[in-house]
C-alpha cells in the first residue's frame, strides 16, 4: 500500500528542498541559489513519531511553480508539479517569508485554492523567531496563518511536523520495508529515466533528449508481481573533469552515492553508441563497491542488425573484465523490451548476495578445488596450505580461508580460487570477497571481486 503523500510546491527559490532535506533529515534534493535545479518529483519517507509505533507519510519535493527552465523542460517540470498536487494527501505551499508575497505566490495560491485538500501555509528563512513577521500580506493568500521556519537552521520543524500529523495523520501508515534497492546508472542519455518509467507505468521522471536533465536521485517505489522494490533513477555520470558547476558536482556525487546504497545495480549501456571510458569507469566504481550489477545494454532496437547479441555479451566480457561474471540484459526501454525481466534479473542477484553456505559444504567443495589444483611454492618453501574455509557475511558473499602463510596466495591462483568457487556455490554472478587469514592472526585481506 502507497503511503500518502505530502507535496511541498511553490515558487522557484523559497527553499522547498531545503525544506524536504530539514524534514526527513538526511541530505536527499540539491540545494542550490540557481532557480529551477529541481525537475522531477523528489519523495522519501517521512516519520511522524518515533520508534516502532512511527507512521509514515511521503514527503514530496517538486520544481518551482513557474520556473522558465534554460532547457525548455517548463512544460514537464509543470506536469510533474501538478501530478503531484492531484497526488497529494495535502500541500506545504511555501513562500520566502523574506520577500513577503510575490506576484508567482499568489498565482500558486489561486491553483492550490481549485484542490479540496488540506494545504498548510509555510514561511521559510525565518531564521530569527524573536523577530516579528509581518503576517497581514501572508493571510490574504486564503489559507490562514502561517508555519514560520527556517529549513536552513531546523526552526519551526516540531511546529511543522505537529501540522503534517495533524493533517494526515490518521491516513499516515507503517512503513513497509522495500525488497531491494536497484540504482539504475550509466552515462548521459542511456535511457536511465525511459527505463524507470517503463517500469511505473507512468511518466514518473521527465525524459529528454537534452544531457544532464536528471539532477537529483530520484527514488521511485515499484510494485512487481506483489513484490515493492525501489529504483533509484540517477545523473547521468560524465568524466569528473568536465563537470560544470556545483550543480553537476552533487549530481554526480549523489549518483556515486546510490550506487554505494544500492543492494544491486542496472548498468545501462547505450547500444548505439561505442563503449566509452566513462562506461569503463562506471563499471570500475561498481566492482569497487562489490555491487551485484546487471549489465543492461539499452537501446538495442537500434543495434538490431548491427550487432550479434551474443558477441556482443561476449565483447562485454572483455571490455569490462573486473565484471566478466555479471550477466547481461538487452533491452530497449522505450518499448518497454525486457525491461521487467531485467528487474527479475536483478532480484535473483540479490537472492545471490544474500545466500549463506555452511561451513561443512563449503569446505567439502573448496577440497575438490584443491585437489583440482593446488596451490604452488618455489621449492625449498613451506608449502602452502588451506586449512578450512568459512563464509562471514553476506552482501557480498563473504569467504576466509584460514592459511598457513598468507603471502602464498595471491595472483593467480586467487583467480583460480574465486572462479572455482563461482562455478560451485549458489553465487555465480555476484561479487565474492575473499580473504586470506594465518590461523591464531589478524586478518589480512586477499584478492577481491
Amino acid at each position: 500500500m502507497s503511503l500518502p503523500i505530502v507535496a511541498i510546491v511553490g515558487r522557484p527559490n523559497v527553499g522547498k528542498s531545503s525544506l524536504l532535506n530539514c524534514l526527513v533529515g538526511r541530505r536527499i534534493a540539491i540545494v542550490d541559489a540557481t532557480p529551477g535545479v529541481t525537475r522531477d518529483r523528489i519523495g522519501a519517507p517521512l516519520p511522524l513519531g518515533e520508534g516502532e509505533q512511527a507512521r509514515y507519510v511521503e514527503l514530496v519535493d517538486t520544481g518551482g511553480m513557474g520556473v522558465e527552465d534554460i532547457d525548455r523542460l517548463t512544460d514537464r517540470i509543470e506536469a510533474q508539479i501538478a501530478f503531484a498536487i492531484d497526488s497529494a494527501a495535502m500541500v506545504l505551499f511555501i513562500v520566502d517569508a523574506r520577500e513577503g508575497v510575490q506576484p508567482l505566490d499568489r498565482l500558486v495560491a489561486e491553483r492550490l485554492r481549485k484542490q479540496q485538500k488540506p494545504v498548510v501555509l509555510v514561511a521559510n528563512k525565518v531564521d530569527d523567531l524573536a523577530v516579528p513577521l509581518e503576517t497581514g500580506e501572508l493571510f490574504s493568500l486564503g489559507f490562514g496563518p502561517p508555519v514560520q521556519t527556517s529549513a536552513k537552521h531546523s526552526v519551526g520543524r516540531r511546529e511543522l511536523l505537529e501540522r503534517i500529523a495533524q493533517a494526515v495523520g490518521e491516513h499516515a501508515k507503517a512503513e513497509t520495508k522495500p525488497v531491494m534497492q536497484l540504482a539504475v546508472v550509466g552515462k548521459r542519455n542511456a535511457g536511465k529515466s525511459s527505463f524507470i518509467n517503463a517500469l511505473a507505468g507512468e511518466q514518473r521522471v521527465i525524459v529528454s533528449e537534452t544531457p544532464g536533465t536528471t539532477r537529483d536521485s530520484v527514488d521511485v517505489r515499484v510494485r512487481l508481481d506483489g513484490r515493492e522494490f525501489v529504483v533509484i533513477d540517477t545523473a547521468g555520470v560524465r568524466k569528473t573533469r568536465k563537470l560544470d558547476g556545483d550543480i553537476e558536482y552533487y549530481s554526480h556525487h549523489r549518483a556515486m552515492r546510490s550506487i554505494r546504497r544500492a543492494d544491486v545495480v542496472a548498468m545501462l549501456i547505450d547500444a548505439s553508441v561505442p563503449v566509452s571510458q566513462v562506461d569503463k569507469a562506471l563499471a570500475g566504481e561498481i566492482a569497487e563497491q562489490l555491487k551485484p550489477v546487471v549489465l543492461v545494454v539499452n537501446k538495442w532496437d537500434l543495434a538490431t542488425g548491427k550487432a550479434d547479441g551474443e558477441k556482443y555479451v561476449e565483447y562485454l566480457g572483455k571490455t569490462f573484465p573486473e565484471l566478466s561474471f555479471a550477466p547481461v540484459s538487452l533491452t530497449t526501454a522505450t518499448e518497454n523490451l525486457n525491461v521487467r525481466e531485467t528487474v527479475r534479473l536483478a532480484e535473483e542477484l540479490y537472492t545471490q548476495s544474500r545466500t549463506r553456505v555452511g561451513t561443512g559444504e563449503l569446505n567439502a567443495i573448496l577440497a575438490e578445488i584443491v585437489a583440482l589444483r593446488g596451490p604452488s611454492h618455489p621449492r625449498g618453501t613451506k608449502p602452502p596450505k588451506i586449512l578450512y574455509a568459512s563464509q562471514i557475511a553476506v552482501e557480498p558473499p563473504t569467504i576466509v580461508c584460514f592459511v598457513n602463510d598468507v603471502r602464498s596466495f595471491q595472483g593467480n591462483y586467487v583467480r583460480f580460487l574465486l572462479n572455482q568457487f563461482r562455478e560451485r556455490l549458489p553465487f555465480a554472478e555476484v561479487p565474492i570477497r575473499l580473504i586470506f587469514r594465518r590461523r591464531g592472526k589478524k586478518s589480512q585481506e586477499g584478492n577481491r571481486q
